[in-house]
């Protein structure tokens, strides 16, 4: 019987991505990746290389998806806002992406910025982005995004700062009033964006 490369491939990414999302990339193991993908640790290495590779890997795999599960629709600062919103409730639902995202910061820093796969879909990702803002330079555009993301991941891993400065939440969505103030913030950034531009 053939192998399937593919669904071996996909077992293997979602196996990293639980293993990476809860251990980082120097807490993980590649043989309780193996083990949770029911393979040989031999064929991480054959279709990935080394564990760096296959946390790059499963980053990139989660962004590329998000970027198409949340598109960026219409034009103007309540576009931004709604895209802001979207945003943040789809990594609040998935908790995955803000948590690789900050372990990449911690553990891979610079090394991440550099490479090639990363910096093109960040650059699609900003011009994606630049056409809600007509008229906004790429740099204000830049800021912006940079701002929204900042928003929307450290929520979801920064849980005991929310419980510290706002409270329990008891008697409250807590989930819906940081949703409506990272709407509100990137509301006012795009309109302020957009004035400026004019």
């Amino acid at each position: 019987m053939a192998w399937d490369t593919e669904r071996t491939r996909r077992r293997l990414l979602d196996a990293a991505t639980a293993e990476f999302a809860e251990h980082g990339l120097a807490g993980a193991r590649v043989d309780r990746i193996a083990q949770a993908a029911g393979v040989n640790k031999e064929r991480i290495y054959q279709y990935f290389g080394k564990k760096d590779d296959l946390f790059a890997a499963v980053l990139g795999t989660r962004l590329r998806a998000s970027m198409d599960d949340v598109p960026m629709t219409g034009v103007g600062a309540d576009a931004v806002g709604d895209y802001a919103g979207r945003l943040f409730e789809h990594h609040v639902a998935d908790g995955v992406i803000p948590r690789l995202v900050f372990w990449e910061g911690l553990e891979r820093g610079p090394a991440a910025a550099a490479a090639a796969a990363r910096v093109e879909y960040h650059r699609e990702k900003l011009t994606r982005f630049q056409a809600l803002l007509p008229g906004v330079d790429r740099d204000t555009a830049g800021e912006l995004l940079l701002t929204i993301v900042s928003l929307v991941n450290a929520w979801p891993v920064l849980g005991q700062l929310d419980r510290l400065l706002v409270g329990d939440g008891s008697g409250t969505d807590r989930v819906a009033e940081r949703r409506a103030a990272i709407v509100a913030t990137a509301t006012a950034a795009a309109s302020a964006a957009l004035e400026r531009a004019r």
